[in-house]
């Protein structure tokens, strides 16, 4: 288990490998659950124990280790006709071959056909870890050919703890916080540690409280604030993956669409992140008017929220809750106008909090 100790709790999803790893593989593993919670890591964990060779996996250069994953919007049947070519391949070192498919739930309908077949009548030496987000996309033929390993969100003690690491200069209303923004993703938790991620999030609070507090504020306004966030962390992956198929001597159309997969799927997190922290101010609002200031998330900002918490404001601040939440379920389930959506969401919660109960 040693190999995985790195990766914070996800006991079950341990216990599963851990067995595996006992008692022999099976064909093929569908990790899923949650962003930012570990699968990629354990993924890789797993992949070495199997090998045998932590530092080579490590590296992704190991000849018995195959990656695959999007490089535009889908993984499309070409690139599981290369891995199909190379599953028939025996191991070059290591008595099997490895084969990891992380965005397993980008796979269109003709690759997950063009994959079934394999995952059908496997070679003995081969084994497959299709790592994803969600289930849904899946067809219930490659679910059901596969281990489930589940994995979940962390507790607040395991993301205090990883920031802690991270960051031990953060006093403690600040580990609280982040540990709560970040909604059990450790992934989000490291990401808020940024100082352009905590200038974002200190724009998207002065955005939430204006929504009530401002009798100027104007939702068009607050729309392109919260975009010009978004769009930041649209150019951070892009420079980033940038530097990466640089790394990786990518040329051209593949190159092009790694990049701008890594900026539209930073742009969706940010987008879903957003709003999930927009809809925890408002619930914030309740928990301290209701005296419950525990189990507010944002425990660094208590003076604004006790400014702003007024059993006026309670009713309210219910259903700006709930209008949020439809806005993120648009969001994540829907291909949705991020301007035009932001911007009609405002509108409504400036509808609905207007100025009742003013702060002073």
């Amino acid at each position: 288990m040693s190999g995985f100790e790195t990766v914070p709790e996800q006991h079950e999803a341990k216990r599963l490998l851990a067995a595996a790893l006992q008692e022999g593989p099976a064909h093929a593993y569908l990790f899923h659950g949650p962003a930012g919670v570990g699968k990629r890591e354990l993924a890789r964990r797993f992949a070495a124990e199997l090998l045998g060779d932590h530092a080579r996996v490590e590296r992704g250069s190991h000849p018995d280790l195959y990656l695959l994953e999007p490089l535009g919007e889908q993984i499309r049947i070409d690139d599981v006709r290369e891995l199909r070519r190379d599953l028939h391949m025996r191991p070059f070192e290591a008595e099997r071959r490895v084969y990891l498919v992380f965005g397993a739930d980008s796979l269109n309908e003709d690759a997950a056909d063009a994959l079934l077949k394999d995952l059908e009548e496997p070679p003995p030496y081969a084994v497959v870890v299709l790592v994803a987000e969600r289930l849904g996309p899946l067809p219930e033929t490659i679910r059901s050919r596969c281990q489930l390993v589940p994995f979940r969100r962390l507790s607040e003690p395991a993301l205090r703890k990883a920031i802690h690491e991270h960051a031990p200069q953060l006093g403690e209303d600040e580990l609280t916080t982040l540990a709560r923004v970040a909604g059990g993703r450790l992934g989000r938790a490291l990401q808020l540690l940024d100082e352009a991620a905590a200038r974002r999030r200190g724009a998207l609070i002065g955005v939430a409280r204006a929504v009530y507090a401002d009798p100027a504020f104007e939702p068009a306004d607050g729309a392109e604030a919260l975009l010009a966030g978004i769009a930041e962390r649209g150019t951070e992956a892009r420079e980033a993956a940038e530097v990466q198929v640089e790394s990786l001597e990518l040329t051209g159309r593949d190159a092009e669409q790694r990049v701008r997969r890594a900026q539209r799927g930073a742009e969706r997190e940010e987008l879903l992140a957003l709003l999930e922290e927009l809809e925890s101010w408002y619930r914030d609002l309740i928990v301290v008017a209701a005296g419950a200031e525990a189990a507010a998330v944002h425990v660094d900002r208590l003076a604004e929220l006790r400014m702003d918490a007024t059993l006026e404001r309670m009713h309210a601040a219910e259903d700006a809750c709930e209008l949020v939440r439809a806005a993120w379920r648009e969001a994540e389930e829907l291909q949705v106008s991020t301007p035009l959506a932001l911007e009609a969401l405002l509108v409504r919660l400036r509808a609905e909090l207007g100025m009742t109960a003013a702060v002073a």
